[in-house]
């Protein structure tokens, strides 16, 4: 199973809000859900996957000390012999710039490309936006 959370300014305005949506991402990762979070959120400087590895306990070296607003992340739990380990995929966003493809993991060895940019552009296409 897999989830696509598309973060909201909402989900970024009060820390009760940021800490619910963290809680909700993890809540689905001790379940094995795949969770995957996009947030083009321009208004709120935060980094809700940041703040889901830190709730967690690992880093991410590649956020460095400054994580970015705006940025397309990926994670999931998965087992190795005893231990759970948590992977994930993180990309900063660039306003202008083309969305990222994503690992969209719907079994433990099966993994299909979630294509930001060409869902934004379909859905675009379909809302007659662009």
């Amino acid at each position: 199973m897999a989830a696509v959370e598309i973060v909201s300014p909402a989900n970024k305005d009060r820390a009760e809000h940021r800490r619910a949506f963290v809680a909700k991402c993890v809540a689905l990762l001790e379940n094995r859900v795949y969770v995957a979070i996009v947030d083009l959120v321009t208004t709120r400087n935060f980094n809700l996957y940041g703040e889901l590895l830190a709730s967690i306990g690992p880093t991410d070296p590649g956020l460095g000390q400054d994580p970015p607003n705006l940025y397309a992340a990926a994670c999931r739990a998965r087992r190795t012999g005893e231990a759970w380990l948590l992977e994930g995929w993180a990309n900063p966003l660039t306003l202008g710039l083309p969305l990222p493809t994503l690992p969209l993991w719907l079994a433990e060895d099966l993994a299909v490309p979630l294509d930001l940019e060409e869902s934004y552009e379909e859905t675009c296409r379909i809302l007659r936006i662009a």
